[in-house]
């Protein structure tokens, strides 16, 4: 039985993608684009977004909420994936990074799949659930500013409905969240310490946290 993974080395990561279905075109030039940003690493892993649209396509979703959407990686990946008669709403407060994901929507020819709400995602989904969203959407991806995180998550709860799924990523905080809480740590230390801790005692939910990119927690709704 197999108890360890091998180390993923670049050239392991290479023949699994050769593998696997291959990163379309505009996706790998869009990840090009980003890697060279000083914030480049906020976009997600190649292979967190193709588990996550793989599961999108099983799941048949065609009702899709985004928190944080950076310059469209993440989004473009998943409205490539969906029917064409599928909706997804993203949620951003950054206008020039969501100028670069509109651009990217635009040349992948899926921006008409897309709704961006260009204010705090909390507000979003709050007016959302006020006009009666709730139990709407098939899937979530959580992917924003961490400290909001348990709270992002509660209204995601909300507004997806049962047996849907709420994707969270950056759960490791680059392997920081095994460390102790000090004085100097921020406050996201601290919030994702006792949320991932509360996650495997929640009963309204069936988690999942896997050691993909910055790890990513994959949550079924009861």
């Amino acid at each position: 039985m197999t108890v360890h993974a091998p180390s993923f080395t670049p050239q392991l990561l290479d023949y699994l993608r050769q593998i696997s279905e291959p990163e379309h075109p505009i996706l790998a030039q869009m990840r090009q684009d980003t890697e060279h940003h000083r914030l480049g690493k906020m976009a997600i892993a190649p292979e967190q977004a193709a588990l996550l649209t793989w599961l999108a396509r099983l799941m048949r979703v065609e009702n899709y909420l985004e928190i944080g959407t950076f310059t469209g990686y993440s989004s473009t990946a998943m409205a490539l994936a969906l029917p064409d008669n599928a909706r997804l709403t993203c949620c951003d407060i950054n206008v020039t990074f969501t100028d670069i994901a509109r651009q990217n929507w635009q040349r992948a020819g899926i921006a008409h799949k897309i709704t961006l709400h260009l204010q705090p995602a909390i507000i979003t989904m709050d007016e959302m659930l006020a006009n009666g969203a709730a139990n709407t959407f098939d899937m979530a991806f959580i992917d924003a500013d961490k400290p909001p995180t348990p709270h992002y998550f509660e209204r995601c709860l909300k507004l997806v409905r049962s047996g849907g799924l709420i994707a969270i990523d950056n759960i490791l905080l680059n392997g920081r969240i095994i460390n102790d809480v000090n004085e100097n740590s921020p406050a996201s230390h601290a919030i994702l310490r006792d949320f991932n801790a509360h996650l495997p005692h929640d009963d309204r939910i069936i988690p999942l946290t896997l050691p993909l990119g910055d790890g990513l927690t994959l949550i079924i709704k009861k």
